[in-house]
């Protein structure tokens, strides 16, 4: 039988091309959003979810386990992107970012393990960021919240080891989607002290998102992981000096690491 999938923020970007490239090699796939209306036109079936709403979390899994009688998969991609200087972040909208990318995928774990536990058997992927291993200036908010994410993987395999239930990380770098036209923007201050850096980093920050990767490198990796029978702990899926800049934060001293980082953002 096919391997039932939910991805949830599948709509769009990352999400919407590792559901069509799983639905293209056999897997059922559904995907979610808070607007699901909009996606007529899928190419698999786009459920309504809210990750910060545990009524349409409930709702989704139950529908999808009344038709299928299962679910294999679950991948945790919706997320959402967040800037500017952490003085000047309303604590409303740190405490929004952390209940998407941290909280939401919490959500939506909770919800499919008791299925899962009684399938004895499943994958959960969470979809972190490369951003998670650093702390990043100007994105400082957002690389909690996914570096959060990683470490509560590292506990949740060891807790689910006893019920056949696997769960990985997979941190993308850049990748060329609509994440900078849907993050929240701390407004640029007239009479700021960050507004010069955290102008030219915001600038900065959209270049690499415009010159990113194709999405489809993603959905390859994910397939890799769901076929993988033992998956690894963490995944990061990006350009050489992406991935290679993990490495020099494990090698290098604290100082001069973040000594090339404000180098890299021309702080």
């Amino acid at each position: 039988m096919s391997k039932v999938v939910l991805i949830t923020g599948g709509s769009s970007g990352i999400g919407k091309s590792i559901g069509e490239f799983l639905k293209t090699n056999g897997f059922v796939v559904y995907g979610t959003s808070r607007s699901p209306q909009k996606y007529k036109e899928s190419k698999f079936p786009i459920l309504a979810l809210d990750v910060k709403d545990n009524e349409t979390i409930a709702k989704t899994v139950s529908a999808i386990i009344a038709k299928e009688g299962k679910i294999d998969v679950v991948i945790n991609n919706a997320g959402a992107g967040i800037t500017g200087p952490i003085e000047e972040i309303p604590e409303a909208e740190i405490k929004n970012n952390f209940d998407t990318n941290f909280f939401g995928p919490i959500n939506v774990i909770k919800a499919v393990l008791p299925q899962m536990r009684k399938q004895n058997s499943g994958l959960i992927i969470n979809v972190t960021s490369i951003a998670g291993y650093m702390g990043l200036p100007y994105r400082g908010v957002y690389s909690a919240s996914k570096g959060a994410l990683e470490l509560l993987t590292e506990a949740f395999r060891m807790e689910l080891k006893d019920f056949n239930i696997k769960m990985s990380n997979v941190a993308p770098g850049d990748f060329a989607t609509n994440i900078a036209a849907g993050r929240y923007h701390a407004p640029l201050l007239e009479n700021s002290p960050y507004k010069k850096p955290y102008g030219d980093t915001l600038r900065l920050m959209d270049e690499h998102v415009d010159g990113g990767s194709d999405p489809d490198i993603m959905a390859k990796a994910v397939l890799n992981i769901i076929n993988d029978k033992n998956p690894k702990i963490h995944y990061k899926v990006g350009v050489f000096m992406q991935k290679f800049s993990i490495v020099l934060k494990r090698i290098l001293p604290d100082k001069m690491y973040e000594k090339m980082l404000m180098n890299h953002y021309k702080l």
